[in-house]
């Protein structure tokens, strides 16, 4: 890959594409982002319409999103 290749910014559909098509969104497990990475490549609105549409859900904390790429309910232990 070119350092040209790097540095381009990602367009939000490639980035969307790429994140749901992941291996642990298939598998039901869960992926983590950083939340400014979501805010700015995609939009926090669009990033949760999306996990609603797909029964996901998610958890933010110190600057992270975690989602649970499956409809199972999530309970905070502690």
């Amino acid at each position: 890959m070119t350092q040209h290749a790097l540095s381009r910014p990602l367009d939000p559909e490639t980035y969307m594409r790429d994140l749901f098509r992941s291996k642990a969104v298939r598998d039901g497990a869960v992926i983590r982002r950083k939340s400014r990475d979501i805010d700015r490549l995609i939009g926090r609105d669009r990033f949760l319409a999306e996990l609603n549409r797909r029964g996901f859900r998610a958890v933010e904390n110190a600057g992270q999103i975690i989602v649970f790429c499956n409809a199972e309910p999530v309970r905070v232990l502690t």
